[in-house]
């Protein structure tokens, strides 16, 4: 008889599964979210499919609402998208400064080894399972730049944004993995070399190129 994994790994699986279908919109932006539907789907009691909901709306990706229970939230728009880069430039700038001045060799390592990672994996594809490593990766990638600042709250601010799940969300771009990686590598060489302005610098200039690869694609549709 196989034995049944462990509860961590099963809430694991199930919010992994869940994600994929909001990520891959086989949940439609708005659409309800039904907990007993998922649980039957996925062969699993409702318990960890409630736990994969709250975990997915910290990281932006459903809403609860009182009585009405659990919908997928709407995609980003050019405006939406605009405004979140905004919000990363006041706060990724600054904190890739700070992270050149900070970080520790673990870090600085970490950053690197991210960077070359990213290398290996598609960032685009037909569905999220195949540039889901590549956005894990670039989440953690900005994440560990953030952590290094020695700013607490900043670093938490940038991991409230979630950017990379709704920019992902929006799917991958084809021909935007090797500028991607280009720019990532500028950042990298500036934290090696603790050049604050030139990680403020680089941060600052793929951030704007990558907002223009968002906003060249076509404008989604919620």
């Amino acid at each position: 008889m196989v034995k049944p994994p462990p509860p961590r790994a099963l809430a694991d699986s199930v919010y992994e599964a869940v994600k994929a279908r909001i990520m891959d919109h086989e949940i439609a932006p708005g659409a309800r979210v039904g907990i007993e539907a998922l649980a039957r789907d996925l062969t699993v009691s409702p318990t960890p499919v409630r736990e994969a909901l709250a975990r997915l709306e910290a990281d932006g990706l459903v809403v609860k609402r009182p009585q009405a229970g659990y919908r997928a939230t709407a995609l980003l728009g050019p405006e939406g998208l605009r405004e979140l880069f905004e919000m990363r430039e006041l706060l990724e700038c600054r904190a890739a400064a700070l992270a050149a001045v900070h970080a520790d060799e673990n870090e600085r390592a970490l950053v690197a080894d991210l960077a070359a990672r990213m290398g290996e994996r598609p960032a685009s594809g037909d569905r999220y399972a195949d540039y889901r490593d590549f956005a894990a990766l670039d989440q953690r990638f900005h994440d560990t730049l953030a952590s290094a600042s020695r700013r607490p709250l900043l670093a938490e601010a940038v991991a409230r944004l979630h950017t990379h799940l709704h920019i992902f969300r929006l799917s991958g771009i084809p021909g935007a993995r090797k500028p991607t990686l280009a720019e990532h590598d500028r950042l990298v060489r500036a934290i090696l070399r603790r050049d604050p302005a030139r990680a403020a610098e680089a941060m600052a200039a793929h951030l704007t190129r990558s907002l223009e690869r968002q906003l060249s694609r076509r404008a989604p549709s919620d």
